[in-house]
């Protein structure tokens, strides 16, 4: 299955069904008055938010949505059914935006969350409707009012509690198949991830799933290498891994680099917490380690790790301390919600 996390579409409502005009014409009924229904009102189009998509594929070969059209009115004040909605299926995680691809309207976070988007147009009164006492054989009926249309963007961002990020060939893609059932792509080139990749880690008998995003170069957040569009999936992290390619001469340069792409990108995302690793260290001497991980703690001001995702050396003490910082988030974000919560006090 391929990967799309951004389409654009458009919605339109259905247009309200017309009122009939009509009067009763029957035997033995000398003054059949007026009997013409209203019409019905023009379908929804609604956004749901269901279980078993990852991508929005689906709106990558169909980009038109239209809720029909309200049924007529008809004779012996039959009123007109209601058009059928049109529902969009959508991932857990993915927004709504306008056609500026800025303004927000929907987020969806959760399975079973639904949004009425454009509702459907009135239908029309019909003849009967007009019926009074000066007026007994009206001879007018209102057409449906009409549905409304507008074009949306549709953008995925994965529902992860850690993301990877790292330079290209840091040997992100490793560590996550390393750590999880997922399996991606894997060679010895840059750029071999070319969309994101969920994985469900174990560590003892708890689970949480991390993101591999592509990897960045510099210039990344003007367009340079994929850019920074897959940023957008490690946004809801709680934590990121950073990972560095031991392997490579200059890694305070490695590091710079992604933080500066991280800050360009949004402040939130730089802010986020973050764990250090030295990767690939099966591949250097103890001396090597030992001045790389002193250079990082310099660029970094913080912990590194040091770890191999292709050997597993010291791949558990990494994902312990990941966890650690995914139950402290969940535990603030739950007090925050308590205290929102909490009736205040007055006097």
């Amino acid at each position: 299955m391929k990967f799309l996390d951004q389409a654009k579409v458009f919605v339109r409502s259905g247009n309200g069904g017309g009122g009939a005009v009509s009067f009763l014409r029957e035997k033995f009924v000398e003054f059949g008055g007026p009997n013409g229904g209203n019409g019905g009102r023009g379908g929804n189009v609604i956004i749901r938010c269901v279980g078993g998509l990852n991508t929005l594929i689906d709106y990558r070969y169909m980009q038109h949505f239209k809720a029909q059209t309200g049924h007529h009115g008809m004779g012996k004040d039959r009123h007109g059914g209601k058009g059928d909605d049109v529902i969009l299926k959508v991932p857990v995680g993915t927004q709504v935006f306008e056609e500026d691809n800025e303004t927000l309207i929907a987020d969806f976070t959760e399975i079973g969350q639904e949004l009425t988007l454009l509702a459907g147009g009135n239908g029309g009164f019909g003849n009967a409707y007009f019926k009074t006492s000066s007026n007994q054989a009206p001879r007018r009926a209102n057409p449906g009012l009409e549905g409304a249309e507008k074009w949306i963007w549709l953008r995925l961002k994965l529902i992860a509690d850690a993301g990877l990020v790292g330079l290209p060939n840091a040997g992100k893609s490793t560590f996550l198949a390393a750590v999880s059932a997922a399996r991606p792509k894997i060679a010895d080139y840059p750029f071999t991830t070319l969309h994101p990749n969920l994985g469900v880690v174990g560590v003892g008998e708890r689970e949480f799933v991390m993101a591999d995003i592509p990897g960045l170069i510099e210039g990344a957040h003007e367009g340079l290498g994929l850019g920074d569009r897959f940023l957008g999936h490690v946004e809801r992290c709680s934590v990121l891994l950073h990972l560095i390619d031991g392997t490579q001469d200059d890694v305070k340069t490695a590091y710079k680099t992604i933080r500066h792409e991280l800050s360009a990108y949004a402040e939130a995302l730089a802010d986020k917490p973050e764990i250090l690793v030295l990767n690939k260290i099966d591949a250097l001497d103890e001396d090597e380690i030992k001045e790389k991980v002193k250079v990082l703690k310099r660029a970094s001001k913080g912990e590194v790790f040091t770890a191999s995702g292709a050997t597993g050396i010291n791949v558990p003490d990494v994902l312990w301390k990941v966890l650690g910082v995914i139950d402290a988030d969940k535990a603030a974000t739950a007090e925050r919600e308590r205290r929102k919560e909490e009736p205040t006090w007055v006097p």
